[in-house]
């Protein structure tokens, strides 16, 4: 049985508005201002609060890591209040997992993202009821690029590894198929753009519309 595995931020849902907001309250809070620009700053959302913390404490001057540990729990804190005004699921995405489950094909999400503010986030978005399973960043020890949070995205889904793939938006969920040995489909629509090319994935998404026609080409069923 094919399996389609989704990260969630860039890949099946724009969560960068909220995420870039919930850092600056941190800034707001120390007293120094919105030092993360909606839009320009999308690409580091989506690679998590510590990126996105680092980047604005190189803004203000420079970067204290015993402060970024102190201000991710805020963040956090910060997101969990208020993570989806702002966020939608790219256009086609919640279509294609359908037409996937129609298919018979399982599908799951893998994401660096906590499980709990993953489960919050889909389900405030209305979509969880579509996935078949769901590992966030601390359901394991381990998190992406290590292949154990896929393959435990595979098995509780009810699918193999073998007959699944990998639809990502960053070098993280490249790395993640490479470690486990099956094919990864990267957007080009999201945060890093066409530049996503540049990774050398089995195969580029440029909308949603032709997941399914990938997913047959890409995992070969006997």
């Amino acid at each position: 049985m094919r399996t389609v595995v989704f990260d969630l931020d860039g890949t099946l849902a724009d969560t960068s508005g909220d995420l870039i907001n919930a850092a600056n309250v941190c800034f707001r809070n120390l007293g120094l201002g919105d030092l993360l620009q909606h839009g320009q700053d999308a690409a580091t959302a989506v690679r998590g609060g510590r990126a996105m913390l680092t980047l604005g404490f190189e803004r203000a001057g420079g970067i204290d890591p015993a402060e970024i540990d102190r201000q991710y729990p805020n963040l956090l804190a910060a997101y969990a209040e208020d993570l989806s005004t702002h966020t939608t699921f790219y256009d086609g995405a919640l279509d294609a997992v359908r037409e996937l489950r129609e298919q018979g094909c399982k599908v799951a999400i893998c994401t660096n993202k906590p499980e709990a503010l993953a489960v919050q986030l889909i389900t405030e978005l209305g979509a969880l009821d579509l996935f078949d399973a769901l590992i966030g960043a601390d359901t394991l020890p381990v998190r992406k690029p290590d292949p154990a949070p896929y393959h435990a995205a595979v098995e509780r889904a009810g699918g193999t590894v073998e007959r699944s793939l990998m639809v990502g938006d960053t070098l993280t969920d490249q790395s993640t198929a490479r470690a486990v040995g099956v094919p990864s489909v990267l957007v080009a629509f999201g945060p890093q753009g066409r530049k996503i090319a540049d990774l050398q994935p089995d195969a580029l998404l440029h909308h949603y519309r032709d997941l399914t026609a990938l997913v047959h080409e890409l995992i070969k069923v006997n």
